[in-house]
């Protein structure tokens, strides 16, 4: 799975931190740096180009 849909799903609160982190496999406690990774921030939609199969 991508790490960045993970992350944004955390960020919209579909899943808790911990759920985010066991998906990822790694400790809640790096979690934080993650957070502020710039390349993991990034919305998946945009960082493809919002291609659309169904378009």
């Amino acid at each position: 799975m991508d790490k960045r849909k993970v992350i944004a799903a955390y960020k919209r609160g579909f899943i808790t931190v911990q759920e985010c982190a066991q998906i990822l496999g790694i400790d809640t406690r790096q979690m934080n740096g993650l957070m502020n990774d710039p390349h993991l921030n990034e919305e998946p939609d945009r960082l493809r180009g919002n291609q659309s199969v169904n378009s």
